[in-house]
């Protein structure tokens, strides 16, 4: 169990390194002032920092949450079912309430991908999460973004119930639903009325 609470620590300090703030500080840049809600993600690095920013932090969220969850999961050894939800949700916590920087994160939108791609080789969930991204962007499309994140969260986690995907996996992307939920709430983002349209 020492071994489960290590990556649980491991994978919040992980995702705890925002690097929207540490590459656009390297460039000169301030995406927190510039931008409307104020979050240091992915979208706001590409929006405000530029490519190279934005694709740096990308690729860092990206694999803040693959690393912990893979690595955890080449130890091999047996583990609480309860362990594994923790271990993937803890780099989307870290994200979303980072220590370094007084609590205040990101949406752990990128991050969760990561966290779910370390899951491999089972890719049933990673598979399962972009396809209901891509179906309330592209096929039932919900804006503003704000409520497309949320309906993309829902309709993954239901589907991933539907197609009876491990208990554990469901706990931890439930509450990495949750968590992402929470901050979106808390977010600056201007509330605009949802709106649905088909293809």
């Amino acid at each position: 169990m020492t071994r489960v609470w290590l990556f649980v620590v491991l994978g919040y300090l992980s995702g705890s390194v925002l690097f929207a703030r540490i590459l656009a500080g390297l460039m000169g840049k301030d995406i927190l002032t510039t931008s409307k809600d104020e979050n240091p993600g992915t979208s706001n690095a590409f929006r405000y920092g530029g490519f190279a920013c934005g694709a740096g932090t990308l690729l860092g969220d990206f694999i803040k949450g693959f690393l912990p969850v893979w690595l955890f999961l080449q130890g091999g050894d047996a583990f609480p079912r309860l362990a594994l939800a923790l271990v993937v949700a803890a780099p989307v916590v870290g994200h979303a309430f980072p220590v370094f920087y007084g609590f205040r994160g990101g949406k752990g939108i990128a991050v969760s991908f990561g966290c779910l791609l370390g899951l491999l080789p089972a890719w049933q969930p990673l598979g399962l999460f972009i396809g209901s991204f891509l179906f309330f962007s592209l096929v039932v499309r919900i804006s503003p973004h704000f409520q497309r994140t949320i309906a993309a969260y829902l309709g993954g986690l239901i589907c991933m119930a539907l197609t009876g995907q491990p208990a554990e996996l469901l706990l931890g992307f439930f509450l990495m639903t949750c968590v992402v939920c929470l901050r979106l709430h808390m977010s600056k983002e201007p509330r605009e009325a949802m709106q649905v349209q088909l293809l």
